[in-house]
């Protein structure tokens, strides 16, 4: 089974498409948006 962890980053319209690119080059998928903050996930190590 795999297990996940979390994170949330406030999203600033200006630099929405930095942030998304660099969260995914970490290895995070962004799950959903809401109130201007992002939510991600991946799987732990």
């Amino acid at each position: 089974m795999t297990r996940w962890e979390y994170a949330t980053a406030p999203l600033i319209s200006h630099a929405l498409q930095q942030i998304l690119n660099q969260w995914g080059e970490d290895g995070w998928e962004l799950v959903t948006v809401a109130e201007n903050v992002a939510y991600f996930k991946r799987p732990l190590a």
